[in-house]
């Protein structure tokens, strides 16, 4: 089951030439970039690990590539995806966020399920890999 979490997540894979693109264009909108990864996809889990520091004074894709080249060669079979951050209001709001790495086997979710007493309803999530 391929994970759709993000922009372009019904998209194929970005190729690193189109993620650089989009590195560019969030650095030409001054939005700073952060790179995230996780082996535990799951829609609630929001608290991604951060790879380094967001890169706030960035001005060349080359940088974010570099540290994106880094981060899958640590962790290839985690979901890694990138966040761009845009300061103007005075508060750090993500503009962009889209998955650019993904395991080989992807996980699917199961989810069950079942009528207990009166109108309540039980839901168990099963992953399968």
């Amino acid at each position: 089951m391929r994970i759709t979490q993000g922009a372009f997540s019904f998209l194929p894979d970005l190729t690193d030439e189109q993620i650089s693109m989009q590195v560019e264009y969030c650095l030409r909108n001054d939005w700073a970039i952060g790179i995230e990864h996780t082996s535990d996809p799951h829609p609630r889990n929001v608290l991604w690990d951060m790879w380094g520091n967001p890169m706030f004074d960035l001005r060349d894709a080359a940088g974010v590539m570099m540290e994106l080249r880094d981060c899958r060669k640590a962790f290839p079979n985690h979901y890694i995806r990138i966040n761009a951050y845009d300061s103007t209001r005075g508060f750090e709001t993500v503009r962009l966020s889209f998955i650019v790495n993904r395991p080989q086997v992807e996980p699917s979710f199961r989810l069950t399920r079942t009528e207990v007493r009166g109108r309540t309803v039980s839901v168990t999530m099963t992953t399968e890999y």
